[in-house]
C-alpha cells in the first residue's frame, strides 16, 4: 500500500473572468483532488494579480493554492484533469518535503504580509514596546 505524501498546487485561473466562474473553477479543483482520494489541508486564495509576463495572452491571473495529501499514482491523474481545463491559466503540483517545510517555517517566522492581520499585530507589538521603553 502507498503511502500518502503532501503535496501544494498553485493554480492561476484566468483573472478576467465572473467571480462565479473563478469560484467554480476553484470547486472544480478541489473536487477533482477529493474524487481522487486526495485530502485537503488548506486552501488558500490569494486573488487578482497581474501576471510578469503573459500568460495565455492573459495579464491578471486569480492566484490560489492548495495543500493536500495524496498518494503518488494519484498526482498524474489529477494533473491529467487539470491540463484540459481552460479557465486555468497555469498549475503546477509540488511535493512537499521536511526540508520545504522547514524552510516555510523559518520563512513564515521573519516575513509579514504587508496589510495582513500579522502586519497589524507587529505595529501593535511595536508600538507598546516603544511606549514602555
Amino acid at each position: 500500500m502507498e503511502t500518502n505524501k503532501l503535496y501544494e498546487c498553485t493554480l492561476i485561473i484566468d483573472g478576467g473572468l465572473q467571480d462565479e466562474v473563478i469560484a467554480a473553477a476553484m470547486a472544480m479543483v478541489q473536487r477533482v483532488i477529493t474524487e481522487k482520494g486526495g485530502s485537503i489541508s488548506s486552501v488558500l486564495e490569494i486573488g487578482r494579480r497581474k501576471t510578469a509576463y503573459l500568460v495565455k495572452k492573459k495579464s491578471i491571473g486569480y492566484y490560489a493554492h492548495i495543500e493536500f495529501t495524496a498518494a503518488t499514482a494519484v498526482i498524474a491523474e489529477i494533473e491529467k484533469v487539470l491540463r484540459y481545463e481552460e479557465e486555468l491559466l497555469r498549475y503546477l503540483i509540488i511535493h512537499l518535503t521536511g526540508a520545504l517545510l522547514e524552510m516555510r517555517k523559518r520563512v513564515e517566522k521573519y516575513s509579514v504580509v504587508i496589510g495582513s492581520p500579522e502586519d497589524a499585530a507587529l505595529a501593535e507589538a511595536a508600538a507598546s514596546d516603544v511606549a514602555r521603553k
